[in-house]
């Protein structure tokens, strides 16, 4: 499995590159604890034959893996957010460009906290993205897009109904933060609690291949 150690990465990743130049190229972002490996499996069952490209979230919380820091369970500091935000932006900006990725077709697909670091690079870096898998986001930046930003892009928002995690307004709420950029936003909510299911595969799926 190919694994770039290039020195101007900031991000220790895996890529595999695309077989069908149709299939959108995906990127994945794990949840707290996961690595750069945890969601090449469902990237190939969403999208066959599509370029992947998986970061490793590089915030440690008692050793389990994250993409930004909490000071609790669900409390966030912005600045944190948007300081880490802003370097995965860079990220992906250096490794579209270097393994040929055009970031209008990138997709992101992020669980958990993946979700929620790919929907702050929708708020404060839509031009790294051209859509979003959303499977169990909350919102953690409480701030619209900026106006026209994200139009023509598509965001797919996954929840569960009895989910302890993320409280039952943060999907609408999440919704409209990217609405107001021009986002095409649609919500899912599945009969789940945090972990994935089938049924989120399916909705993405269909989702894809709208």
């Amino acid at each position: 499995m190919p694994r770039s150690t290039a020195p101007q990465f900031t991000y220790q990743h895996v890529f595999e590159p695309g077989s069908n130049p149709a299939a959108p190229p995906l990127l994945l972002l794990h949840g707290t604890g996961g690595s750069e490996h945890d969601l090449l499996r469902l990237g190939r069952t969403l999208s066959p034959g599509a370029a992947l490209l998986s970061p490793r979230g590089d915030v440690s919380e008692g050793g389990a893996l994250r993409f930004f820091a909490r000071l609790a369970e669900g409390v966030f500091d912005p600045a944190e957010i948007t300081r880490r935000t802003q370097a995965l932006g860079d990220f992906i900006a250096a490794a579209t460009a270097h393994y040929r990725i055009e970031p209008q077709r990138l997709i992101a697909v992020g669980f958990s906290n993946g979700a929620n670091i790919a929907a702050t690079l929708l708020l404060l870096r839509p031009e790294t993205l051209g859509g979003a898998i959303l499977l169990r986001p909350m919102v953690v930046l409480d701030q619209p897009a900026a106006p026209g930003s994200l139009a023509g892009r598509r965001v797919l928002l996954c929840n569960g109904t009895t989910d302890p995690l993320v409280p039952a307004d943060h999907p609408p709420r999440l919704a409209s933060l990217l609405r107001a950029g021009g986002a095409d936003v649609k919500v899912e909510l599945l009969p789940a609690s945090h972990a994935l299911t089938p049924q989120d595969v399916a909705a993405a799926q269909s989702w894809l291949q709208r």
